[in-house]
């Protein structure tokens, strides 16, 4: 059986991180194809400054060059729920394995997600934990709610950056290089975003 991985977010903007975190699962897992979904509204999250969707898209197409971007959750509209989401995703896509890659914040709040259980019968987790001694999973644990279900939890240095922290240093003009892929810079900076 083939294997989609899908990796969701914000991406306001798409960073390094982000694009590290997909290529060690594309990599790790030998997944087929990559599925990059820019949110419509995060339900977790107030989204401050969110730049226009086309504008996420488009970046996301920069930062993302090898995979498929969907504007599944933005033709949807309103809150995103990742639930809905996988089930368009399993009718898109039946013939998939489905991995769902996500950061171990992300992981550790998971059973308060919307139909977490149900998620849990759809894919497989994919997480990011730090190699270091204090890290997210190594402190708090894996919540119980992945008791014999599946889970994949990878060992990944980190890579201390949020799209917030960028958004600052677009804002004040400073460099992100090492942050940022130069082509999404370069249409950030052409498109007046963050400013």
């Amino acid at each position: 059986m083939s294997k989609l991985g899908i990796f969701g977010g914000t991406f306001n903007p798409p960073h390094i991180g982000h694009a590290r975190l997909a290529e060690h699962f594309v990599e790790k897992l030998g997944l087929d194809r990559l599925l990059v979904i820019p949110t419509a509204q995060p339900p977790h999250k107030e989204a401050k400054e969110l730049a226009d969707s086309n504008d996420r898209i488009n970046m996301c197409m920069l930062a993302f060059p090898d995979a498929l971007i969907s504007d599944i959750e933005i033709a949807r509209g309103g809150k995103s729920y990742t639930y809905d989401t996988l089930c368009e995703i399993k009718e898109l896509y039946p013939d998939y394995e489905l991995y769902f890659i996500i950061g171990s914040d992300m992981l550790l709040s998971f059973d308060r997600w919307y139909k977490s259980s149900e998620i849990l019968d759809m894919v497989t987790i994919c997480a990011a934990d730090r190699q270091e001694e204090n890290s997210l999973l190594k402190v708090q644990g894996v919540p119980k709610c992945f008791d014999g279900k599946r889970l994949i939890v990878s060992e990944l240095m980190p890579f201390e950056v949020s799209s917030t922290e960028i958004r600052e240093l677009i804002k004040s003009g400073e460099s992100t290089d090492g942050l940022l892929d130069p082509a999404v810079r370069a249409y950030i900076d052409e498109r007046g975003l963050y400013r």
